[in-house]
């Protein structure tokens, strides 16, 4: 990673970096200069160049929103909605509008209990297994993705499908198809029973080893070491991954990895947020649910940080206690999280805990999309923002 070289005390936003699978291009911009708030300008300026070195971000932290009340919080940008989770709501939004309901959902659309909600309400029916579905029903794939064997099922069913799957998990399984007909073992760096561990596994169930822990790498035994890969979930903890690659490449010295890292661009820019603003925070609030494995990782790398953290599906799930003594406190949101769920938080902190002002802390801007699937593009009338 880049370092960002620290152009000034209090506003230059990263920049001048062109990305890979999807990212956007951008260019350093000045901003305007803040008041350091509660923190000493030498100290603050200091802290800002510790974490643009450590991360390769310079966080960018605009003006407070309002009069100062002493109590403090801190708005991460980017947060929320990344492009995959964006067009996968889209797929069942549009498909809703053109064909009706019902349309069968196969799994979770994706890992957030209040966007699943909403889109039952609007006529989806989420189905674990497509036997589930009436035969010749119209099906969507979740943007987790699917093996090859839930392909073929559908096709035997005669189910109308449309596919959901993010791109970057499309990648993966790319990869995976690639590396398996070359006649590799496959090393899958991700967590057992998430879906788009076993959509991966699927494209190359014979060839593929999944591994969760550095301990796991000590324990593995491959046929032909010079014939191994590594590939990876794309929603884990940078630090943990890498420390499990390094591992892995200290025991195969021939290991190949994927041409670009397959965790996405999401999950990289969020955790590198939170780990911008851990030195100036007290506590960390994610928005998301428990099954959003890219907002457990939030709450992972802050509290690796030593600063408490805490995962909440909404403001009704704020233990008062985590804030007592607290005066700043920081908020992001996981990369299926809608942004009302953070508006509302913030909501709350400031009517019922006393906090006052609001400042936003921007590490990195996106603009990604992601295109439709085919048969829907005439269809797409209006598409959900991304959130911030």
């Amino acid at each position: 990673m880049e370092r960002v070289q620290l152009l000034q005390a209090h506003g230059v936003s990263s920049g001048n970096r062109s990305e890979v699978a999807g990212r956007s291009t951008f260019a350093a911009r000045e901003r305007p200069a803040r008041t350091c708030g509660r923190f000493p300008c030498r100290q603050y300026a200091e802290a800002i160049q510790r974490v643009a070195i450590i991360t390769g971000y310079m966080p960018f932290f605009n003006g407070a929103s309002e009069e100062s009340t002493g109590k403090k919080i801190l708005l991460l940008t980017p947060r929320g909605f990344c492009a995959g989770v964006v067009r996968a709501i889209d797929v069942v939004k549009i498909a809703l509008d053109v064909y009706g309901a019902p349309i069968y959902v196969r799994k979770e659309i994706v890992h957030n209990r209040h966007v699943v909600d909403q889109l039952r309400s609007a006529g989806a029916i989420f189905v674990e297994e497509l036997s589930e579905a009436p035969e010749g029903g119209r099906v969507i794939f979740s943007a987790h993705g699917i093996s090859p064997a839930v392909r073929r099922e559908a096709a035997e069913r005669k189910l109308k499908v449309i596919d959901a799957t993010c791109p970057l998990v499309t990648k993966v399984h790319l990869e995976a198809q690639r590396f398996a007909k070359k006649g590799y073992t496959i090393i899958l760096i991700g967590h057992k029973d998430h879906d788009e561990v076993i959509g991966t596994l699927g494209e190359a169930p014979g060839s593929s080893i999944l591994v969760e822990t550095e301990e796991d790498v000590d324990r593995l035994e491959v046929q032909d070491p010079a014939r191994i890969c590594y590939l990876t979930q794309t929603t884990l903890s940078l630090d943990e991954t890498r420390g499990i690659i390094n591992k892995l490449k200290a025991k195969y010295p021939q290991i190949e990895g994927p041409p670009a890292q397959d965790i996405c661009y999401a999950t990289e820019n969020r955790q590198m947020a939170v780990k911008a603003v851990a030195p100036n925070c007290e506590t960390l609030l994610v928005v998301g649910s428990q099954n959003s494995s890219n907002s457990r990782r939030l709450v992972e790398v802050c509290r690796n940080s030593g600063v408490p953290a805490y995962l909440v599906d909404d403001y009704d799930e704020v233990d008062p206690g985590w804030l007592r003594d607290v005066n700043v406190i920081a908020v992001t949101a996981g990369a299926s999280a809608p942004e009302n769920l953070v508006r509302d938080l913030i909501e709350l902190l400031k009517r019922h805990h006393g906090f006052g002002t609001v400042e936003e802390v921007e590490i990195k801007e996106e603009d990604v999309r992601f295109s439709l699937p085919g048969e829907l593009v005439p269809h797409a009338r209006r598409l959900t923002t991304i959130s911030l």
